[in-house]
């Protein structure tokens, strides 16, 4: 999937998808304590990847960490930025962050590599890798399933992951997994998973 055409689905929807997904309301109090339980006490800088309305970048900074959130979005920065003024914001894609290798401690990915092709899961997670400091911890939310195929997301094509096949690209990418998290299927939520992994 493209960078274009996920950034342009997103665009059309932004209004809607900030009201009903852009507040820590939104988020279950489990996922909360998981993502505060890796990132929120992290010694160094902290990139929330595909940040959207920035919720959860404003959440990781309400916890002390150096939080700064980047998305493709246009919109979702614009209303990030004045929700959260005292953190960090930019447009940018994850394969063209201007970043140090090794220059942040950890990496918040929340559903923000849901519509890529599989084939192409490896190289963000490279990417991703490329980013941390050796020993920084990646949190990569994704929605789960018994074998790799994609779904009609409300937005655009997504792809679900089986946890252990998820798993096993961390590790081929440079990742250790040290925590995981399952929640099934809740109302009209899918099942997702949340792996955190280590930069080894």
């Amino acid at each position: 999937m493209s960078e274009d055409a996920v950034r342009s689905a997103y665009s059309g929807l932004a209004e809607l998808y900030i009201e009903l997904l852009g507040s820590i309301g939104s988020v279950h109090a489990g996922d909360l304590e998981f993502i505060a339980g890796h990132l929120g006490g992290t010694a160094g800088p902290v990139l929330d990847l595909g940040c959207g309305p920035g919720h959860l970048t404003g959440f990781l900074h309400s916890l002390g960490a150096d939080v700064s959130g980047v998305d493709l979005v246009p919109e979702f920065v614009a209303h990030a930025r004045a929700a959260h003024p005292a953190v960090r914001f930019e447009v940018g894609s994850l394969m063209d962050l201007e970043r140090a290798d090794g220059s942040v401690a950890g990496v918040l990915a929340w559903f923000c590599l849901i519509h890529l092709d599989p084939r192409e899961l490896d190289g963000a997670l490279a990417a991703i890798r490329r980013l941390l400091a050796p020993g920084g911890t990646l949190v990569l939310g994704m929605f789960e399933g018994a074998a790799v195929e994609p779904f009609d997301h409300k937005v655009l094509t997504a792809h679900r992951w089986p946890a252990d096949e998820l798993s096993d690209r961390l590790a081929g990418s440079g990742f250790a997994e040290v925590d995981r998290l399952f929640r099934g299927q809740e109302g009209d939520r899918r099942p997702y998973v949340v792996l955190a992994a280590r930069a080894v």
